[in-house]
């Protein structure tokens, strides 16, 4: 092709195929086959960069494959194309987190939470950030608004227990191993070999 050809739309024939080609993308990923994932996604990528769904699919693959910071760059591309979508900043504030980017990963949860005062995921990653600051008001705080949205969240729970145990607080740690063996008895048996 040379600059005086036009690019040719896509057709309806094409968007389908690129759609087929996207869910097969995420029962890759469902399937734990993330690899497959990221092949196909590169590809989609390469067509079509500022599709924000692919971004996000691709950085999940990334993410379960522990490559981070090529995650951090499709998530933080899904931010930018999608300023609502906020799984995405959910992750990138767990990424930032990961890679000792704590205040960098506090605005970007915080910008979420903007978005969605309601978003419990939101809410629990930024516990985990305040927790590994040492910021632990600031932590329970998140925590205990987690838990005012979704008294039954066991993944809140668990990151309660862990806030005990961090605090040596052994009665908080045993009050949220019961709550924890009705909800997700596996989690609660974790949790149970903590206990003195």
């Amino acid at each position: 092709m040379n600059d005086k050809e036009p690019i040719a739309p896509l057709t309806d024939d094409h968007a389908t195929a690129r759609e087929g080609q996207y869910r097969k993308a995420l029962e890759h990923i469902e399937a734990g086959k993330y690899h497959q994932a990221t092949e196909l996604l590169n590809v989609l990528a390469g067509q079509a960069s500022r599709d924000a769904r692919i971004r996000y699919a691709r950085a999940v693959a990334l993410l379960s494959t522990g490559l981070y910071r090529q995650a951090g760059t499709d998530l933080a591309f899904t931010v930018v194309l999608d300023r609502e979508f906020l799984p995405a900043y959910r992750h990138l504030g767990y990424v930032l987190l990961s890679m000792g980017k704590e205040e960098a990963a506090i605005k970007v949860l915080q910008k979420a939470l903007e978005l969605d005062p309601n978003f419990v995921d939101a809410w629990g990653v930024l516990a985990d950030v305040y927790m590994d600051l040492g910021e632990n008001e600031k932590a329970f705080e998140a925590l205990d608004k987690a838990l005012e949205l979704e008294p039954r969240n066991a993944e809140v729970h668990c990151k309660l227990a862990m806030y005990y145990l961090s605090r040596g607080d052994m009665t908080g740690l045993r009050s949220e191993y019961e709550l924890l063996r009705e909800m997700e008895p596996d989690v609660a048996a974790q949790i149970a070999e903590l206990l003195p």
